[in-house]
């Protein structure tokens, strides 16, 4: 399991409850990736009962909206193919989605669901939140690289 990291000063995170919403999904989503066998409702479920807005390790994790982090899981997870074949056309010739690290795909199936499936969200809202996503757990490459793709998706699917 990815750890969630919630900022770079000890007990508090940055955002609110949507942007934890987002980071949740994205851990959750590695987590169903990762698994032999992945259950949906039971990550879900499990998250929601024992890691949003709890403490771990000593940092204080700001609460984040169950509505939306299980919006983004279920449709992320369910729609993969669909938002797969979305993803695939904006990747470099040498690397397919199966060359892709885990976090990276849950990142961007993540920031594609809700490009196609949430008009509510600004097209900038979306791509800056999943741009900071990938600042939690990589460099400055790995979060030109997502915002790159997300921003392809973007003009292709809104």
């Amino acid at each position: 399991m990815v750890q969630q990291r919630p900022s770079r000063k000890k007990g508090k995170q940055q955002g609110g409850p949507r942007s934890a919403s987002r980071l949740a999904a994205v851990q959750a989503l590695y987590q169903l990736l990762s698994s032999d066998e992945p259950k949906i409702k039971m990550v879900i479920t499990e998250y929601q009962k024992y890691r949003l807005g709890a403490e771990i390790e000593g940092d204080q994790y700001v609460d984040a909206d169950p509505a939306l982090f299980a919006d983004i899981c279920e449709g992320a997870w369910e729609r993969g193919a669909e938002l797969d074949e979305a993803i695939a056309p904006y990747l470099n010739a040498d690397w397919s989605l199966d060359r892709i690290e885990r976090v990276i795909l849950a990142i961007l199936r993540a920031g594609a669901y809700e490009l196609v499936a949430r008009p509510d969200v600004p097209t900038p809202v979306i791509i800056n939140e999943y741009v900071d996503v990938c600042h939690a757990f990589y460099d400055r490459t790995e979060a030109s690289f997502v915002n790159g793709v997300l921003d392809k998706v973007a003009k292709a699917v809104r």
